[in-house]
């Protein structure tokens, strides 16, 4: 399935990945997409990491398992039963807000997201299976830096979600970057606002 192949009305996954209660411009984007998706035809199922309980931290690596949380159960089967995967979040140092990166910590698992490669002894080899391979994601990273200024000091800071995550398990993934929000004005705001509509009506 590609971005622009495919006009039908999808099932769509938003992940609201602000760490915080309160209303933020990253939350009410999550619910611009939302209402504009379904009022396009498309089904859709939003999930709110600020009212997800789940311990983040993976304390044993992958060395013991860490039964999943219901929460994260719930997102995991969402995942699977989606045809896209929005996920909002802010630029925080370069990266992903702690708890979102606990959230793919956690739930980003072997026989879930990916299953790495074994020979008939059953000793890893090179490659992995993309178990979630045919599915599409939009990331959309709200920064307080333009956009365009981030890569030039520091690198890319999608890497991390782009490649290591979506990526990895099989999603065709492509990217919004939207800043500098410190003190936009409002008519800034709007041009997002519109843009995440038409986003979400495009079902992309």
């Amino acid at each position: 399935m590609g971005f622009f192949s495919d006009t039908r009305p999808k099932k769509i996954v938003v992940l609201l990945g602000h760490p915080n209660k309160n209303p933020t411009l990253s939350s009410e984007l999550s619910v611009i997409y939302e209402a504009a998706a379904k009022a396009a035809g498309h089904e859709v199922k939003r999930f709110v990491l600020a009212d997800m309980h789940f311990d983040p931290i993976l304390h044993q690596g992958y060395k013991a398992i860490q039964a999943l949380e219901p929460d994260l159960q719930q997102l995991q089967e969402a995942i699977k039963w989606a045809e896209h995967f929005v996920v909002i979040y802010p630029n925080w140092w370069h990266s992903m807000p702690a708890l979102l990166k606990g959230l793919f910590d956690r739930m980003w698992l072997p026989g879930f997201a990916f299953n790495m490669r074994k020979n008939k002894a059953g000793k890893q080899t090179i490659g992995w299976h993309k178990r979630l391979k045919g599915k599409t994601a939009r990331v959309i990273v709200l920064s307080g830096t333009h956009p365009l200024l981030i890569p030039l000091f520091f690198g890319e800071y999608t890497n991390d979600i782009k490649k290591a995550i979506l990526w990895f398990a099989g999603f065709s993934v492509k990217v919004t970057k939207l800043g500098p929000t410190d003190q936009a004005p409002e008519w800034k705001k709007n041009e997002w606002r519109k843009k995440i509509a038409w986003l979400a009506k495009r079902g992309e």
